[in-house]
């Protein structure tokens, strides 16, 4: 198998480098300088499964949602096509003979992760027997070395990786497992294992991507991490200068340090970006209530002699009772509108979230992340009920928001200029529509590259507004010619 040579080597041919930096472990540096959009390395999984096994959502090897077929055998596994059903046959094959064999009561057991697991386990086997290649990027060496934290898992936890590695050799029966090594790699999975998108950043799946992990996170990423199908890519973000480290962001960065802080516990380490280290107006903004006067921006600090609130800019208070009364307010109208979205009921449930809307806007600051999540919930519900002009609406108001908590370069800006300028081009906005594609284009040329068919899709848009903008232009000079 594979040496810790030969990935050095493959990475130096990349430009990049592992390095040791206190505090942090294992990073990723880069060796020469990298630009904004360039890949800076990318990785095929080691192994991968979709989230969801049974309903054959996507492929099981390129992760396509067209043409879709199951196996005629296990009646687990789904494939696109005969080509992505050979490419995967070696694999699949044993899979497929160790799943045919279960019960329907331990089939229905065969979670993402198990699946995850019983796939590690037979590439592990077929690269040992030279039944499949390996190199410096791709070997069972790299997934050996990965953190698994496994002294600062709880008890409860440890339990359950114990009971989901005795599944494992349930359903692996022919082969001698390690279960407490399996116990281990459970608890790998847990912080090494990332989410596959598709290119608007919903989730398809999980992969293990043993290179990539190497890449530590920041609150302030240089680069960021997207999938086409299941292969990763990490592209720049901002000029990385030589001897400079790569970072990405594990989680949703659009929220306070404090909330932050606390998703990345899943990880085991306490983030010390930029972003993390100072004491932020951000943070103030983010989850502040708003000054009373509704022409002022300030947002209110607590004071706790008179139990007011006051704002940071104009002074003027309000009182701690009445803020919480409409807190509260929020809270039980959210948990209404949230099951008539469950039960499928969106015209009731968006009517629900306007009321909410409504009142947070006197309540929170307008870059408060409870409001913009509100006005994306109401995003998404209008689109559903193809209400265009409120989907529009609600679409620019959470813009504003997005540019002040995500770096300029971040796909999530892009991708909501993009669904902004689609909506203009539906209510034939074209001039609107043409500036927000455009603004689109910019910053997911960065992200995404321009290869993907979901790129090639967006300008392809971006061309016919453009069109569709200059026959305006000029059918209207020509009417001013023509009187």
């Amino acid at each position: 198998m594979a040496s810790w040579s030969e990935l050095r080597e493959e990475l130096a041919g990349r430009g990049l480098a592992v390095a040791s930096v206190p505090g942090k472990g294992r990073a990723l540096v880069a060796t020469r300088s990298f630009f904004p959009g360039e890949v800076i390395v990318w990785q095929e999984p080691y192994v991968s499964t979709p989230n969801k096994i049974s309903e054959g959502s996507n492929c099981d090897n390129c992760f396509a949602s067209r043409n879709l077929r199951k196996c005629s055998v296990c009646r687990v596994a789904w494939y696109c096509g005969s080509a992505c059903q050979k490419e995967e046959w070696k694999l699949h094959q044993l899979e497929c003979r160790a799943i045919a064999a279960l019960t329907e009561d331990r089939k229905k057991m065969l979670t993402p992760t198990i699946r995850l697991m019983v796939r590690l386990v037979l590439r592990r086997k077929l690269q040992n027997e030279k039944a499949t290649p390996s190199s410096g990027t791709d070997n069972y060496n790299l997934v050996d070395a990965l953190e698994s934290h496994i002294s600062e898992v709880d008890k409860n936890q440890l339990v359950l990786y114990a009971q989901m590695a005795n599944l494992v050799q349930l359903i692996l029966p022919s082969l001698k497992l390690d279960l407490k090594e399996i116990a281990h790699t459970f608890s790998k999975f847990s912080c090494n294992a990332h989410t596959i998108c598709d290119p608007e950043l919903r989730p398809l799946g999980t992969g293990l991507y043993p290179v990539l992990s190497i890449i530590n996170h920041s609150c302030v990423p240089s680069a960021v991490l997207i999938f086409e199908g299941r292969t990763a890519y990490v592209r720049a973000l901002q000029p990385i200068g030589k001897n400079e480290e790569v970072s990405i962001s594990y989680i949703e960065t659009a929220a306070t340090t404090m909330k932050r802080q606390d998703d990345l516990k899943h990880y085991y380490f306490t983030c010390t970006c930029p972003r993390c280290v100072k004491d932020s107006e951000e943070d103030a903004l983010l989850e502040g209530y708003r000054c009373k006067d509704q022409k002022c921006d300030g947002f209110l600090l607590s004071n706790s002699e008179n139990k007011a609130y006051t704002c940071q800019k104009c002074s003027i208070s309000r009182d701690g009772e009445e803020l919480k009364k409409m807190a509260s307010e929020v809270l039980l109208l959210s948990d209404k509108a949230s099951s008539f979205v469950s039960s499928g009921n969106n015209s009731e449930a968006g009517s629900m979230y306007k009321t909410v809307e409504e009142i947070e806007r006197k309540l929170y600051h307008p870059l408060s992340a409870t409001l913009l999540h509100t006005r994306e919930t109401l995003l998404k519900i209008y689109m559903k009920l193809q209400d265009w002009q409120m989907a529009l609406m609600y679409c620019r108001l959470t813009i504003p928001v997005y540019e002040r908590v995500y770096p300029p370069f971040h796909p999530m800006i892009g991708l909501q200029f993009y669904t902004c300028g689609k909506l203009e081009w539906l209510l034939e906005y074209t001039e609107d529509a043409l500036k927000s594609l455009t603004r689109a284009a910019d910053v997911l040329r960065i992200t995404h590259g321009t290869k993907s068919e979901f790129m090639q899709e967006l300008l392809g848009r971006l061309e016919e507004a453009r069109a569709e903008a200059s026959f305006r232009l000029s059918d209207g000079d020509e009417q001013r010619i023509g009187r």
